[in-house]
């Protein structure tokens, strides 16, 4: 009876130890290394799939991009760098690019071409050969350093058009109302009939 009670002790304490010592080896294997992923557009050659290089190899869409890649597009293929809740940046055919992010922030240095910002939780951070560029949510930056805004923010002809529309919908509901004699008709001539008896 003892040597049974023994048995299990000893059988309890090594799988003990076994879960202890896996556990250890899986939490020192863990990385705190960040990745964004990478998406392709453009026509490739041939009809080919487009392709970028990444710290000089070809890459694919899919492709992981960890900070301190530099990423060069060509001049049939753009891409679009998806960073996760710290944001999304798109490069222009013909960009260099060399990117740095974490958890809450994206910079990098454009050496060529042209980068975009398609969302990102505070500003990215663009040094070009003019100085350094801060950049929001659909700001664009060259790497000769200008900073081209957002063409519908500034009240461009996006603005000129929704004025146009609403004025036009505007005028259809004062002519509707002044040639009706006010009558308004809505629904038709549907009996109702109460609950209540």
């Amino acid at each position: 009876m003892y040597s049974k009670l023994w048995i299990r002790r000893a059988v309890s304490m090594c799988s003990l130890v076994a879960v202890l010592a896996t556990y250890s080896m899986v939490a020192l294997g863990g990385t705190d290394r960040i990745a964004g992923e990478l998406t392709i557009t453009g026509n490739g050659l041939n009809n080919e799939t487009p392709a970028v290089t990444v710290n000089g190899e070809i890459a694919k869409s899919g492709r992981s991009i960890f900070s301190s890649s530099i990423v060069e597009t060509p001049s049939n293929a753009g891409a679009v760098i998806n960073l996760g809740k710290s944001g999304i940046i798109q490069l222009a055919p013909n960009s260099v690019f060399t990117i740095s992010f974490d958890n809450k922030s994206i910079s990098g240095e454009l050496s060529s071409g042209k980068l975009t910002v398609l969302g990102a939780s505070s500003e990215v951070t663009v040094k070009t050969a003019a100085g350094v560029v801060k950049a929001s949510t659909g700001d664009s930056v060259n790497a000769s350093g200008k900073k081209d805004d957002d063409p519908d923010s500034g009240g461009g002809p996006a603005w000129w058009l929704w004025a146009i529309v609403f004025g036009g919908a505007a005028a259809g509901i004062l002519i509707a109302a002044t040639t009706a004699d006010n009558r308004v008709s809505i629904g038709g001539t549907a009996i109702t009939v109460s609950p209540n008896r």
